[in-house]
């Protein structure tokens, strides 16, 4: 064995070593300037090129929920339809960037290449509609209204048109049932935008950009528990858009089920004679002006006395629901939104404002009572009341002598509360009003509801306007400068106006009260407040928050929640002043009342009927008719625009709703067989153990003969004014 010498053994190890340490450090050096070369060098080229491999969605929205009425017949609901759509991923990656393809659908749809081509191209803020809001990775629907022929003949040449299916899909369907359009109660549907994106980002219940979303109506109210969850499915794609894979999937759930309070047969009704005793009045000439009324608007509401739960809402003019599915066109947009259509988007029934007119009476007898003035005292009824060298007749220039105020209320006197609201105005302190002043009238007005929204579950409620003495003050100052501009001194009435309201429109005048008093000057209500108050007197004493909703039930049938009635406050009066007002407006349909003449025969023993008639003057315009109606049961209000007297022209109309919801005939016999609703109906409708709901079958409203619309001659002399 030879020995090797230590010396040489260690410069051995050593020369390893070295060689060890020159490897490493080579290889963190090529590791070093390979990472440099990645990350700096080229690094922006490597992250576009990552960034361009990304995860994109697409959504197949859920299912929407139905909206049916109380006894479960669908308002609003889902129909199959054969719906072509078309893959903007697959056109972009032809050569042609698929015109082609788009102009041979077009022929096939009878569409132009332009229409196909419009709504298969992508929104953004110069992108004029019709475009696709949603992900451009997802079948984007060309037509809704594909015939089988079309859908048959694109499925069998399916090498003529890649990228294009056709499929059965649910679109939204409002069916109308028995001609109950009920439209602005329903509202309708339209593509999510931009702005709603963002602010529902961070909630529990955020958008997708292919989202339907209700606009007004119950469809914007419920809009979310109706929307349910779409399925999302998740796919990696590169810079090309070819699919790299599935991420994730996330199941839809179908929106819930709506029922309401509306009952669709008296729906149907209600909208047949609100539109009837328009078309009937336009026929008939008005004494003041001698044109023909031109009876331009109107609402009608049917509400649960003791609940506040609608049962029906009619508003003219109206409009199709259905012309909003699948992308409203220009021309029906133009239509509902133009003057010359009257705006028929607008409920009138919670939108409409005009002055209350003589319906107003009972707020002003309320007020008297709280005031002092005992309710069965009685009070001078003259033909006229003079103020400051004018005169303020009563309508017709008839008196009744002394009255009380339940006989004011029968006759529709206006100078009992002429006199009234002048001496409360006096007491408290005229054109300087003390600090303490009471204000009554306008104080009750305020706590009977009006002046505020109701609270009723549809959107953009109106106020209304109670002019008292903060509000004049405040409109005084925001117009000051317009009067004062165009004022004139002895100049045209509406110049002289504007030079009187420059110097003192802040003022609270006598003349300002006696009109409130009696419904008149800028007092402004809607159909809905009045339905409440009355319902209140009705009741009790309650105001409830109108409700539509009624139950909200889950897809599968298993959880339901109801929409319990909700009160917001208590009318300012005691039981013994709503009994009092109860007897005067029971009078005011008996022989001797303003309404009786669309009474007679009425069976006041079995179902005891209350009303006040109204005529609302408003500047420039015709009269605004007014007829306000209870029985223990139901409150119906109905107005008509330049239509003319409250019993006049609403009267036949809301004596047939009520005919048709009890079974009545006009000499008062009952069948309850031809009952619609002959109590406020309890149950919700049946629910099956597969969440389906059992929907009854609905005829259409057959409105009553000429000889059946024949009232039976009434007892005493034939009335003289029809208020």
């Amino acid at each position: 064995m030879t020995n090797v010498p230590e010396t040489g053994r260690t410069s051995r190890v050593q020369i390893r070593l070295v060689i060890m340490q020159v490897l490493v450090f080579s290889m963190l050096i090529t590791l070093g300037g390979r990472l440099w070369f990645l990350q700096i060098r080229n690094g922006a080229e490597y992250y576009h090129e990552a960034k361009s491999n990304h995860v994109q969605r697409v959504v197949q929205p859920a299912v929407r929920g139905s909206i049916l009425d109380a006894r479960g017949v669908p308002l609003a609901d889902n129909e199959t339809r054969l719906v072509v759509s078309a893959s903007r991923t697959a056109l972009m990656k032809m050569k042609d960037k698929g015109k082609g393809v788009m102009t041979r659908l077009a022929g096939v749809l009878d569409m132009t290449p332009k229409e196909v081509m419009d709504k298969v191209r992508l929104c953004d803020s110069q992108t004029p509609k019709p475009c696709w809001n949603g992900s451009p990775y997802q079948p984007i629907p060309v037509t809704l209204e594909a015939t089988t022929q079309q859908a048959l003949q694109l499925r069998e040449r399916p090498e003529e048109y890649p990228g294009i299916t056709a499929e059965p899909t649910a679109v939204r369907r409002y069916p109308a049932p028995g001609g109950a359009r009920a439209a602005q109660v329903l509202g309708y549907l339209s593509p999510v935008t931009d702005d709603e994106i963002q602010k529902a980002k961070d909630t529990d219940s955020p958008h997708l950009r292919s989202d339907q979303v209700g606009r007004s109506g119950i469809e914007r109210t419920y809009d979310r528990q109706l929307r349910g969850k779409a399925q999302v499915t998740s796919y990696e794609v590169d810079n090309l858009g070819r699919v790299m894979g599935q991420t994730r999937s996330d199941p839809g759930v179908a929106g819930s089920t709506l029922v309401t309070s509306i009952d669709a047969r008296v729906q149907a009704v209600a909208e047949f004679e609100l539109q009837q005793a328009m078309k009937v009045v336009r026929n008939e000439t008005d004494n003041i002006t001698g044109r023909k009324y031109e009876a331009d608007s109107g609402a009608v509401v049917v509400m649960e006395a003791r609940t506040g739960r609608i049962v029906a809402m009619a508003s003219q003019p109206d409009y199709d629901p259905n012309a909003w599915v699948g992308g409203i066109s220009g021309a029906d947009y133009a239509k509902l939104t133009s003057k010359s259509s009257n705006y028929p988007l607008l409920n009138r029934a919670i939108q409409g404002m005009a002055p209350a007119g003589s319906i107003f009476k009972v707020v002003s007898a309320s007020a008297a009572v709280r005031a002092g003035y005992k309710f069965n005292d009685k009070y001078n009824c003259s033909s006229s009341y003079s103020l400051g060298g004018r005169s303020f007749a009563n309508f017709e220039s008839k008196g009744h002598g002394p009255i009380t105020l339940g006989e004011a209320l029968k006759f529709s006197c206006n100078t009992v509360f002429y006199a009234l609201g002048h001496k409360e105005w006096q007491r408290d302190g005229g054109l300087s009003p003390k600090k303490d002043a009471h204000d009554w009238f306008y104080r009750t007005a305020r706590e009977f509801g009006l002046g505020s929204e109701t609270g009723i579950d549809l959107p953009n409620e109106v106020k209304g306007r109670i002019p008292d003495r903060h509000w004049k003050q405040s409109f005084w100052a925001a117009n000051k400068n317009s009067w004062c501009k165009q004022g004139k001194r002895g100049g045209t009435y509406v110049e002289q106006i504007a030079y009187e309201s420059c110097l003192e429109g802040n003022q609270l005048k006598a003349y300002d009260s006696i009109n409130f008093a009696i419904g008149q000057g800028d007092v402004l209500v809607t159909p809905i407040q009045m339905a409440t108050a009355y319902s209140a007197i009705s009741n009790g004493g309650t105001l409830y928050n109108p409700t539509v909703g009624k139950a909200v039930i889950s897809p599968d049938g298993k959880h339901v929640e109801m929409v319990a009635p909700q009160s917001h406050g208590r009318l300012p009066i005691d039981a013994r002043t709503i009994a009092d007002l109860d007897r005067g407006l029971r009078t005011v349909v008996e022989p001797g009342g303003t309404a009786a003449w669309r009474f007679g025969g009425w069976p006041q023993d079995k179902i005891p009927m209350h009303a006040k008639t109204g005529t609302a003057q408003v500047y420039g315009k015709q009269t605004t008719s007014w007829l306000a109606t209870y029985t223990k049961d139901f409150t119906i209000v109905m107005t008509i625009s330049q239509g003319g007297t409250g019993s006049g022209a609403s009267g036949p109309a809301v004596r047939n709703l009520y005919n048709a919801i009890y079974g009545l005939t006009m000499d008062g016999k009952q069948d309850l067989k031809r009952a619609l609703l002959p109590a406020p109906e309890t149950k919700l409708p049946r629910i099956n153990p597969d969440g389906s709901i059992d929907s009854p079958e609905i005829r259409p409203y057959v409105p009553p003969s000429p000889e059946e619309l024949e009232p039976p001659a009434l007892a005493g002399p034939p009335p003289t004014r029809h208020d």
